[in-house]
């Protein structure tokens, strides 16, 4: 007791893995990190536990007893895994990752059978309808298969379906059985107690409904059953053909509480799909043998693709009100339960009308969803923005989006438009969104004013694009630009914006900024100021409004020539964090500049952290920014950053000397405490260099690479 295992999980870790893991530097427990990845090596076959004396043992499962321990899991390349998972011998190990498993991870993934595709459906309704997984994640998926996509996302999003069977009673999973078994029953008792009291002779008949309900012979049986029998081929070769189309979704027109508009009009319009009200009419009315074939129907793993096509239209097209109501018969719909639940049976459900905003697939009981999804370098076609539109405008447990590099183009729109309708739902929990890619099809900013005007509530936005839009930008016919929206308040904290090589119009940004009051953190990236008042009227906008604005960052901002609102900024009373990252503060400038710098920092007790890093200070100016600790400095600075200013070993000590001097003037007390140096030309002299290190640590924490400055130098050299 009180002593640490770390050393022994550690030397397990050389024992059996045999290889040095990344990134050893930043792990915090080596037990966990031991047994998630003994877990993933097993699954996978990429070790084999016969080859260890210790682990050949037959009574020992090392599935079974690392599984408990693993809160993060890849699946990869043909989702091998999947199949060892779900098999009848590992129930158990399913069980146990249903309660511990956090995140989920794809990553190069490639086009499966539909027997493992079948089977993952499975494995993810455990896993996240009942279980535990809170973050879905994506990665490097060049040509992604759209079936097996869809399939993912539908089901992060809440929706399952077990082959043709949309109800419980027929459902393979006996969890969503006992759940609804218990529910019905309990709704059974609460209808036959208040028939009951109201007419004593009919109480034997509610209950032999309740008993219908029960197993499986109620009204939401038959039609659930009805609209699984009728539905249209899939439609996935229609979405290959339609790759590269750009079709835009709005949702925009439905206002929360009004009935939702059909489907139908956010989705393109594929004849296949079309269902004639006698067709569906005939379907509704023949109870019996809807329930027969709703047990005998097989079990398609293709289902759920198409199922988001089609099913959702059919809810939504207004034949289920009509033709119901000439029957007199109980138009309930499955409908979402609270967000993130577990499912709820019938107690879930909403009578049409009822519920807020938009709900696109209002068709299938809503399962517990994710509340982060990921995806990294995915392809995204028009389709597959159509339908991620879909899932998105009802996702309400959804708090963070992350879509980086997935070639949207002109598709962004389609996006928005789905996250407009979801923050439409009083629910909505959507605070995050990062979105990234190598082309932008609109501005930055007119992106982020498109955004916030469609999404008030996020609390980060992060809008990062690598080169120069598209020349062409063409919109599809009838979409707004995303700047002509009116900005609402919102209630953003943080905000970054990585322009491609774009002027940096203030005329634009400055409505972000008026309508962000809550803004605390502001990163701009690669921006090219037009002009020298641009940087003036951004500054002044930030100092009337946003008051709470602590952390402010410029990286690959060309400042050489604004030193006036560098000083500007430096005195600001309210800043605690300033970065200037390859601004290229010191190319123009002479001596009386970096002592306006020094003495200005001097004065601000409220500044803690200033990372410059870039900007070419060199030894010199390393050694006058030192006097920032003298002692007549007011300051509170507790972080600096110089990586990659080209100090030299010789420069560093005397930079450490000189700190030495101003901390024993002031008898030891100093507030410094972290000191960042990657990047520099320390390695030309080892023997001082380690001197200079030795000394700072003792005064503050330092943080340093190995770095070979001379294949750096070489490396820059071979491809000017």
């Amino acid at each position: 007791a009180g002593l640490s295992t770390q050393p022994i999980w550690r030397k397990l870790w050389d024992d059996v893995m045999k290889t040095r893991p990344p990134n050893s530097e930043s792990i915090t427990c080596w037990r966990k990190k031991f047994l998630e990845t003994f877990f993933s090596n097993v699954l996978h076959g990429v070790l084999d536990v016969s080859s260890d004396w210790r682990l050949n043992d037959r009574h020992f499962s090392p599935l079974l007893h690392s599984s408990p321990h693993v809160s993060q899991l890849t699946l990869c390349n043909m989702l091998q895994g999947v199949v060892e998972l779900t098999a009848e011998h590992n129930q158990k190990v399913l069980e146990n990752l249903a309660g511990s498993l956090r995140i989920l991870k794809f990553q190069h993934l490639l086009s499966s059978d539909p027997s493992i595709r079948h089977l993952l459906v499975s494995l993810l309704h455990r896993l996240i309808h009942h279980g535990s997984v809170s973050q879905v994640s994506m990665y490097s998926w060049p040509v992604p298969d759209t079936v097996l996509l869809v399939l993912i996302l539908s089901t992060s999003a809440g929706f399952w379906r077990s082959g043709n069977a949309l109800v419980y009673h027929s459902s393979p999973c006996g969890l969503c059985r006992e759940e609804h078994e218990a529910r019905s029953q309990e709704a059974a008792q609460e209808r036959a107690e208040r028939s009951d009291g109201e007419n004593p002779k009919g109480s034997s008949r509610a209950l032999e409904e309740a008993d219908m309900d029960v197993n499986g012979y109620g009204a939401d049986a038959c039609l659930n059953s009805a609209l699984s029998r009728s539905r249209s081929p899939p439609l996935h070769n229609q979405v290959r053909e339609e790759a590269d189309s750009k079709v835009p979704c709005d949702h925009a027109n439905i206002q929360g509480g009004s009935p939702p508009h059909s489907i139908s009009d956010q989705l393109p319009c594929h004849p296949v799909l079309r269902k004639t009200p006698r067709r569906l009419k005939t379907a509704v009315g023949k109870k019996r043998r809807c329930l027969r074939r709703s047990r005998a129907a097989c079990a398609d793993p293709e289902d759920l693709y198409d199922f988001v096509f089609t099913v959702a239209r059919e809810d939504n097209s207004g034949l289920l009100d009509k033709n119901s109501a000439t029957r007199g018969e109980n138009t309930e719909t499955w409908s979402s339960s609270s967000p993130g639940s577990p499912c709820t049976g019938h107690a879930g459900c909403k009578k049409r009308g009822e519920s807020g905003g938009i709900s696109s697939l209002k068709a299938p009981h809503r399962f517990r969803s994710v509340s982060t999804l990921e995806l990294f370098s995915i392809p995204l076609t028009g389709e597959t923005c159509r339908t991620l539109s879909n899932l998105l405008s009802s996702w309400v447990s959804l708090e963070n989006l992350v879509l980086s590099y997935n070639g949207l183009g002109a598709n962004i729109s389609c996006i928005l438009s789905g996250l407009r309708a979801l923050s439409r739902h009083s629910g909505c929990r959507l605070r995050v969104l990062r979105v990234s890619d190598v082309f932008s099809h609109v501005p930055c900013v007119e992106l982020v004013r498109g955004v916030l005007s469609a999404c008030p509530q996020l609390r980060t936005l992060s809008v990062s694009f690598d080169l120069k839009s598209q020349p062409d930008r063409s919109r599809p016919e009838g979409s707004a630009s995303c700047g002509e929206a009116e900005i609402p308040e919102s209630c953003l904290e943080q905000l970054e914006i990585r322009f491609p090589r774009e002027p940096l119009h203030t005329t634009f940004l400055l409505p972000v900024l008026k309508a962000s009051k809550s803004l605390q953190q502001l990163s701009l990236d690669s921006a090219t100021l037009p002009c020298s008042q641009e940087l003036g009227f951004l500054l002044e906008t930030l100092k009337e409004c946003n008051p709470n604005l602590k952390k402010l960052s410029f990286h690959d901002v060309n400042l050489a020539e604004h030193q006036k609102e560098v000083l500007l900024l430096l005195q600001d009373p309210v800043l605690q964090e300033i970065t200037f990252s390859f601004c290229r503060l010191f190319e123009s400038s002479t001596s009386e500049f970096l002592l306006e710098i020094v003495n200005t920092v001097k004065r601000n007790s409220s500044l803690k952290s200033l990372k410059l890093p870039g900007n070419r200070l060199g030894n010199h100016r390393l050694v006058a920014l030192a006097d920032i600790f003298a002692e007549d400095s007011s300051s509170s600075l507790c972080q600096l950053d110089v990586s990659s200013n080209c100090i030299k070993p010789d420069g560093l000590l005397e930079f450490t000397k000189k700190l030495e001097g101003h901390i024993q003037q002031r008898g030891g007390q100093i507030q410094f405490t972290h000191l960042r140096l990657f990047q520099n030309w320390l390695d030309q002299d080892a023997e001082t260099a380690q001197e200079a290190l030795r000394r700072l640590k003792a005064v503050c924490s330092v943080v340093n690479d190995s770095w070979d400055s001379s294949q750096a130098f070489a490396d820059y050299i071979s491809v000017m």
